[in-house]
């Protein structure tokens, strides 16, 4: 395969972006009418990352407006950056937003505009040692180039294309990119389903270094782990998932289904009321339904022995 990067190509479906990132369709809305977003059917893995800071704003409860003023702030100041909510690791502390690039930390200033710092941090921020523009250039360029070459990745899995060209396509984005975590997993998963185990985890385990809090990766190694009958570990990567994100559905579901094989049936069935909670309708659920009425039921004779 050439070494020219494909062009861009589409990635996660709308339905999947919700269901990965535990985002309702009126929340992307909201942020598409405020433009934080583009209104999309299809995005790509960027795209994915800029849903995961506003989450992250949105549970300490910054406003809107706060987040509008912020982003204003760093697109004024920084010119080589177009789109903050994926090029800068901008997060929430307490109340306030900070922004985190190549190694420097900054908050806002109360009372002021967002972002605004005083020279001698601007200076720091566009001026690293030991880095020219045209280092950082091309530091961007691959990171482009990496996305670009993870669609394609996409791509070749959605239309059943050999594994070594899928693989090659993922392993090009992590070339260009090292933390390209969504690479990561996606080679993990292909590993997986050719029962390479080995393999498949060093993956994972290659996406948690580049973000712990990935839940998609603790999920799953999680059900890595179950794959080998490794229960306490196959439990311990699932709860990290809802620990990241609480109303991870299929999370919920495995971890029930878990705590059931265990005989631990009130923790089971509080997972199974979670998972039918979050997700209702599909067919899961009906499953979902039957396993949490046989634990009801067996609670039941139990009682009455």
């Amino acid at each position: 395969m050439s070494a020219a990067a494909p062009g861009p190509k589409q990635g996660y479906s709308r339905e999947a972006v919700r269901r990965l990132l535990d985002v309702s369709e009126r929340q992307i809305r909201s942020w598409e009418k405020q433009s934080f977003i583009a209104p999309l059917e299809s995005y790509t893995f960027s795209d994915l990352l800029a849903i995961r800071t506003l989450l992250g704003l949105r549970k300490n409860k910054i406003p809107a407006a706060q987040i509008r003023r912020a982003l204003a702030a760093l697109r004024e100041r920084l010119s080589d950056v177009e789109n903050p909510l994926t090029e800068l690791k901008v997060y929430a502390e307490g109340r306030k937003i900070r922004v985190q690039f190549e190694g420097t930390r900054m908050e806002s200033v109360s009372g002021q505009l967002l972002l605004d710092f005083d020279q001698a941090e601007i200076e720091k921020l566009l001026s690293f040692p030991g880095k020219s523009k045209t280092d950082k250039a091309g530091a961007r360029k691959n990171r482009l180039d990496a996305e670009l070459w993870f669609e394609k990745g996409l791509e070749l899995e959605q239309s059943g294309a050999p594994m070594a060209e899928i693989v090659n396509a993922y392993e090009r984005a992590v070339e260009l990119d090292p933390a390209s975590a969504g690479a990561l997993v996606n080679l993990g998963t292909l590993y997986f389903n050719a029962r390479a185990m080995r393999e498949a985890e060093r993956y994972y385990r290659r996406a948690l270094e580049v973000d712990p809090d990935y839940a998609w990766a603790h999920f799953n190694l999680g059900n890595l782990f179950d794959e080998n009958g490794d229960q306490a570990k196959a439990m311990g990567h699932y709860l990290e998932a809802l620990r990241v994100h609480p109303s991870y559905a299929d999370a919920h579901y495995n971890v029930a289904l878990l705590y059931q094989s265990m005989g631990q049936n009130l923790k089971a069935v509080r997972h199974w009321k979670t998972y039918l909670q979050v997700d209702p309708s599909s067919s899961w659920a009906t499953i979902a339904r039957r396993e949490l009425g046989k634990l009801r039921e067996s609670t039941i004779v139990r009682g009455r022995e």
